[in-house]
């Protein structure tokens, strides 16, 4: 697929729609709130970076593209990495799964906080590529943070006790490793649509999955989802 403005917009439109369905259709799985309210952000998130597009064509004013391109960021680099760690940690079932997670909700703080501060006091850009946008935030020592990025956003899952918390998180693993492969100057844009496609994914299984299989136990001992 050709990721393009338009792209972005059909495929936030889309993701949006699956994350109010599924909180319309939670029940008394009230515990998931958050894992079906997380496509309407991601969704939401992909219909940010359309303006950013618009903005960089000359199709908006310059000052929307510049206030979408901060708002992508803030929540690509600083907020994300925060938020799917405190996902996991809600969803865990028993203390001792819980305080598993928390070094990664700890992980995920100091990089958002590394990411916000860099921001905050570099030049922020933002390119046109062929199939994706190019930011840059003028980050030193990135190696270091994005492998901290990594370990909160993925590790968190891959170490939660509950199947399908770690599929997902060995699902986005895997295209992590492949998309930097692909393109390591787009590898936020286009990470952040995959993880809204597959937040999508997951808010489709708890709408029509949960009804059709019945809970199934957890790797770590904790309860199944």
């Amino acid at each position: 697929m050709c990721f393009s403005p338009e792209g972005d917009l059909a495929g936030g439109v889309v993701v949006v729609a699956i994350g109010v369905d599924a909180c319309r259709h939670l029940g008394d799985k009230k515990e998931y709130l958050f894992v079906a309210g997380l496509p309407l952000l991601l969704g939401l998130h992909q219909i940010v970076e359309t303006f950013v597009w618009w903005g960089l064509q000359g199709k908006v004013s310059p000052t929307i593209g510049s206030v979408a391109m901060w708002a992508y960021l803030l929540f690509a680099l600083a907020a994300l990495p925060v938020l799917v760690p405190l996902l996991v940690l809600g969803l865990e079932r028993t203390p001792a799964m819980r305080r598993r997670i928390v070094p990664f909700v700890v992980a995920g703080a100091a990089t958002g906080g590394i990411l916000l501060a860099t921001m905050l006091r570099t030049h922020r850009t933002a390119d046109l590529g062929s199939y994706h946008l190019a930011y840059s935030i003028g980050l030193q020592h990135g190696v270091l943070v994005v492998g901290l990025y990594i370990a909160a956003t993925c590790g968190s899952m891959l170490v939660s006790g509950l199947r399908h918390v770690f599929w997902f998180g060995v699902s986005n693993l895997v295209a992590i490793a492949v998309l930097a492969r692909l393109s390591a100057d787009g590898f936020t844009s286009l990470w952040c649509f995959y993880a809204a496609l597959a937040a999508g994914a997951i808010a489709l299984y708890l709408r029509f999955g949960e009804r059709r299989h019945p809970a199934t136990p957890s790797l770590a001992g904790g309860a199944g989802v």
